[in-house]
């Protein structure tokens, strides 16, 4: 393997992509609510993140992307924001957010902030004032409308469930919301807006943030003329909702107003921007975004809706990887995701959760994450292998959108109720919000209260960092020892991809190409022993790392085991 790329120049290129720090780096995201209770109140709070930075350091990452940390009631966790310059009263206070910033930096890390511009709390003062009167100097900073014909202005419904319009009586207008009633749209047409967001971007960068996390980015610039869907729409409301005229002009004006002004990234939650429109928004040359949340991946085993589960397969997997490569070329970068805070577990998502097969199939599941072109994100406690929660009725749930959705579901649209709850059991966003496993203390260590604001999963006691940190086969070190091999290995980071097998329904291999260097990786996708033949051009000549111990000798027919991952230098013949 190569030298390491830290500390490079940003000038230098590699196989032919201008080589940038948030290329070469890896994120680690917290929901901060359910990482760590400092104060015995049984909710997460900065901090508790604070607390636990030497853990993070030690991981191997390079930035921390925190959700959103800003006053907010929490009618969506945060993401309904009353106050974009203060920070939750149940996370702590400005002075305990500096002082996280400073002990994140004295480590060498970065940090990145949730920044959500396309609405905020119905709480916030402009809204507040937005609502008073149509004359409100703030009225303008929303998006109001009149009835028509006795209706909402039109049919857009809510990916909260139910319509995109919320009547407003003392002024006799709707008011527009794409996700809960508590979360109106802001109104990007208004330059006041605008200059709204830009200065209040400028506020957290100026005090030393690495950049933004944009959710639902594509929004913001809506049709003004506010049709109805289209006769032939399909039910992607991103074709409606992300498709505004004005979307690349205004992240083209932060860009040049904020972005351009400081060394930073940026990576936008792009729901329902094709593959194919990715470049308008990450290709270098148009001064944009840095990157995208791609949804090709979390969306293989989604029918229809968020709930709504069904079994992907293999090949269709591997097929998204190969669209990336063909699709993006050396002035776009990606970014590369198996969870965040709206996903379940990887390990019981794609592989298998059972104790026999948790850690191997975590670690396969690692090795995929870091092995790919992109910049990687990894979701917190995904590093020990942390699991769905076994949620029994509606009542289980906290998440508004389940909530919501069995509403309209079950009580309006009269469907199977068990199998509703069959399919969320499989597909809920709560999955990845039960509290971290530190021990096997009560409450898995993360909170000394006698209840904390969400459940943690009874396996607590045997899935845990202590444990973890304890074992050195954990999926933990080997996180950690698959991050050190990728910091010092640029094949991996900017190195071409090349599937070997599409159409293999078991096994998933490839290969990572930068100049001479080459890297084979071998992915078991079975609970099964499978025999596999390599190509017969292609020999493995030393064996970089597996989540199994080694074998003594590598021949063209590899015995996988379940779940089994491999990562070979290679030769080609």
């Amino acid at each position: 393997m190569t030298d390491s790329l830290s500390n490079t120049s940003n000038e230098h290129t590699s196989n032919g992509y201008t080589r940038r720090w948030w290329k070469e780096a890896v994120v680690y995201q917290i929901y901060p609510r359910s990482f760590k209770d400092s104060n015995g109140d049984g909710i997460g709070d900065l901090n508790g993140i604070t607390e636990k930075l030497d853990y993070i350091q030690e991981l191997g990452v390079d930035v921390i992307w925190l959700s959103p940390i800003f006053k907010s009631p929490n009618a969506d966790n945060g993401y309904d924001i009353a106050d974009y310059q203060d920070i939750m009263t149940e996370f702590g206070t400005m002075a305990d957010f500096n002082h996280l910033l400073r002990a994140v930096k004295a480590r060498g890390l970065r940090l990145v902030l949730d920044l959500v511009a396309n609405h905020t709390s119905d709480e916030h003062t402009w809204f507040v004032e937005s609502r008073q009167s149509k004359d409100n100097p703030y009225r303008d900073y929303y998006i109001w409308r009149p009835s028509k014909n006795g209706a909402p202005p039109n049919d857009w419904v809510s990916y909260f469930s139910g319509s995109a319009w919320e009547y407003d009586a003392p002024t006799d207008e709707y008011y527009l919301h794409l996700f809960a009633k508590k979360q109106p749209d802001l109104n990007w047409e208004n330059p006041k807006v605008r200059r709204e967001i830009y200065n209040m971007m400028h506020f957290w960068l100026s005090k030393g943030v690495d950049g933004f996390r944009m959710d639902v980015i594509p929004f913001i610039s809506k049709d003004p003329v506010f049709p109805d869907f289209p006769a032939d729409y399909d039910g992607n409301y991103g074709k409606v909702y992300a498709s505004g005229p004005k979307l690349h002009d205004y992240i083209q004006e932060m860009n040049r107003e904020v972005l351009s002004q400081y060394d930073i990234m940026t990576v936008g939650e792009a729901a329902g921007i094709t593959l194919e429109q990715t470049p308008l928004l990450v290709d270098e040359r148009r001064q944009e975004l840095n990157m995208i949340f791609q949804f090709d991946v979390v969306s293989l085993d989604r029918e229809g809706d968020f709930w709504t589960h069904k079994p992907y397969q293999l090949p269709d997997l591997k097929a998204i990887f190969t669209r990336y490569e063909q699709t993006l070329d050396s002035h776009c970068w990606n970014a590369i995701f198996l969870s965040n805070h709206d996903c379940p577990r990887p390990v019981s998502r794609f592989a298998n959760d059972v104790p026999p097969f948790r850690v191997p199939a975590a670690k396969m599941l690692a090795t995929l994450l870091l092995t790919m072109k992109g910049t990687p994100y990894i979701y917190q406690g995904d590093e020990i292998g942390m699991t769905n929660y076994p949620f029994g009725g509606i009542e289980t749930y906290d998440d508004i959108n389940a909530r919501n959705a069995w509403q309209a579901q079950m009580l309006e649209a009269g469907a199977d109720p068990q199998a509703f709850l069959a399919n969320l059991l499989k597909t809920s966003r709560d999955h990845a919000r039960t509290c971290m496993q530190w021990d096997d203390s009560a409450h898995a260590g993360f909170s000394t209260a006698d209840r904390t604001w969400f459940v943690v999963n009874p396996n607590y006691p045997q899935v845990n960092v202590a444990q973890a940190l304890a074992d050195p086969d954990s999926v933990l070190h080997y996180f950690k020892a698959l991050l050190a091999i990728r910091r010092a290995t640029p094949a991996l980071i900017y190195g071409d991809f090349y599937d070997l097998d599409p159409k293999y329904p078991q096994v998933f291999a490839y290969t990572r190409t930068l100049d001479a260097d080459q890297y084979l990786i071998v992915l078991n996708f079975s609970s099964a022993h499978l025999s596999y033949e390599l190509p017969a051009n292609l020999q493995p000549t030393a064996r970089v790392i597996g989540n199994y111990g080694a074998d003594a000798a590598y021949a063209s027919t590899l015995h996988l085991r379940p779940w089994e991952a491999i990562v070979f230098e290679t030769k080609s013949s």
